[in-house]
């Protein structure tokens, strides 16, 4: 390969060659793979990057104890290939990490894409060359290579965040992140485990290391809200009415906002004009339906603040029926609107805290002082442990693209303009950076969605706009500024108009000190898959091609 034998600086002063690649993909999870497959389908060279050693994204580095997917498994998955649905038998309700990797692995050599995917390689920086109208893409090794089009699919849970404590490093135990877990088992027998975080990922792996741990402290700053997942088997006989009537299936949960799923579609009736009784009742269905369809329970909870708190409600009561310590419930018990941070999924996380082995401390009442060589210090006590497991969560939506030193017309930072935050077009172009697409970007829905489906339109619309390019013979896209001004503030309108913005989200960059506020994904799915559309059918609006 041409670019294993160049560094970057000397692949762009010889930009005058053709370029290597029609496209350059950063990233090898679901939108990488399916990217992968429709640049090969529509004829175009594509070399995919990816920093791993292996496939699977999100999930061949979250390896973490209990790690599963809070959207049903029967959904959670391609529709791309019908022969691939029909073939690939899931083992339950939820998939877990292991399964889920082995299917994204079983896709790569079904469709025979592992020899256009180069691993272990992270990319350091990529340059846009307005002479030639191409990228050029540098590594962590040195080498480069380049190309006419530049895919990022770097995740929007990819980034791990880890809090600079005072005394980060002096630790002489083992310290795990669940977004960067080992490869091989942990074993966590007669350990007494500190977990800081008490999102999706600490609520996952709690439950699993307290069964295994002598002690685990679980450091909290925000008490979750959690809904049952009622994980089991899935039966063959289920999977095989739904594959009978897959795309009908797949139509149906395509109409459902915030990943809610078809089984228990979104109720449009209104909390507030629901008598007590009658309300109670759709809220203890859904809890024992279980997963994300909780929040469909009805129509105005992520907009109306007296009808969330309905919710929130009969999720606190929940907590205090589990939780047998009445100081520990009231500490589980969160005070924020139900959903305006993302609802969790899980099994056994509340009556984990039943266990003698487990306690509980409110770093808000306790805060963090110093991490010290035996353990940590919080709120004026010491404690001493063998190891800690930062469940902190993800620089969502923005940090990996961040990380990479990418630079368009002018030289223009992507740093730089988004210091402000981040402002796309669509989610999938950026103003000042032609010829490059994010797939699922800030400004899309993206988070608020199932992202296999989410990953598929988009990838199904840079793949039709990439061929339209050759087609015509323009060598250049790139998103107005206009269209992209008009885009944020749309995108921030519907934001206000909802609950979400009213907590300290992940959605908001609220957990990275010093990242800027701006609630970063679309509200709404379905009417933005027809926008994408519409902008298509006006030849591209919103984006000039040359």
């Amino acid at each position: 390969m041409l670019g294993g034998r160049q560094d970057f600086d000397e692949l762009e002063a010889s930009m005058n060659d053709p370029p290597e690649y029609d496209v350059i993909i950063v990233g090898a999870g679901f939108a990488g793979l399916y990217m992968l497959h429709r640049a090969r389908g529509i004829g175009l060279s594509a070399r995919l990057v990816e920093a791993g050693s292996g496939v699977g994204g999100t999930w061949y580095w979250n390896r973490y104890p209990g790690a599963r997917c809070d959207v049903e498994s029967m959904e959670y998955s391609y529709q791309f290939s019908d022969e691939l649905q029909q073939e690939w038998q899931w083992s339950e309700r939820y998939a877990s990490q292991p399964e889920i990797l082995n299917y994204l692995n079983h896709v790569a050599d079904r469709f025979d894409l592992r020899p256009d995917i180069q691993f272990d390689t992270r990319v350091q920086r990529a340059n846009f060359n307005e002479a030639t109208d191409c990228w050029v893409v540098g590594t962590e090794d040195g080498n480069a290579m380049s190309a006419r089009f530049l895919v990022m699919a770097t995740g929007c849970l990819s980034s791990a965040n880890t809090p600079d404590f005072p005394g980060s490093g002096s630790f002489e135990g083992p310290t795990f992140h669940t977004g960067r877990w080992p490869h091989d088992p942990v074993d966590f027998t007669g350990q007494r485990v500190g977990i800081i975080g008490t999102g999706s990922s600490g609520i996952q792996s709690i439950p699993v290391i307290a069964r295994e741990a002598r002690e685990v402290v679980v450091f909290q700053r925000t008490a979750t809200y959690s809904v049952p997942a009622h994980n089991i088997p899935l039966a063959e006989e289920e999977q095989r009415a739904i594959k009978a009537d897959y795309a009908g299936f797949r139509e149906r949960n395509s109409q459902q906002p915030f990943a809610l799923g078809s089984r228990l579609p979104g109720n449009e009736a209104l909390a507030l004009s629901t008598e007590p009784e009658e309300r109670a009742k759709v809220y203890e269905d859904r809890w024992q339906h279980g997963g994300l369809p909780f929040l469909g329970a009805f129509g105005d909870l992520l907009f109306d603040g007296k009808a969330n708190d309905t919710a929130a409600e009969f999720v606190r009561a929940k907590i205090r029926q589990i939780v047998k310590d009445p100081v520990v419930a009231e500490r589980l018990a969160p005070t924020t609107v139900i959903g305006c941070k993302r609802l969790c999924v899980d099994s056994g996380y509340y009556a984990t805290f039943n266990r003698d082995n487990v306690e509980l401390v409110d770093v808000g009442e306790s805060p963090i002082e110093e991490i010290t060589p035996r353990g940590l210090r919080s709120g004026g006590r010491e404690y001493d442990l063998d190891c800690i497991v930062f469940a902190t969560g993800f620089d969502a939506m923005t940090g990996a693209l961040l990380q990479i030193d990418i630079r368009g017309r002018d030289g223009l930072r992507l740093r730089d303009a988004w210091a402000e935050g981040p402002r796309t077009y669509l989610g999938l172009g950026v103003a000042g950076f032609p010829n490059m697409f994010t797939i699922t970007g800030p400004g899309s829905p993206s988070v608020l969605t199932n992202m296999v489906v989410s990953i598929e339109q988009h990838v199904n619309w840079i793949a039709d706009c990439l061929e339209y390019l050759g087609q015509n013979g323009y060598q250049r896209i790139e998103a107005m500024a206009e269209a992209q001004d008009g885009w944020v503030a749309h995108v921030n309108g519907i934001a206000n108009f909802t609950l979400f913005p009213s907590c300290n989200s992940w959605y908001l960059g609220a957990n990275v000190p010093g990242k800027p506020r701006v609630f970063m994904p679309l509200v709404g799915f379905p009417p933005y898959a027809e926008k994408c559309d519409e902008v298509v059918a006006k030849g591209y609006e919103g984006f000039i091609t040359a």
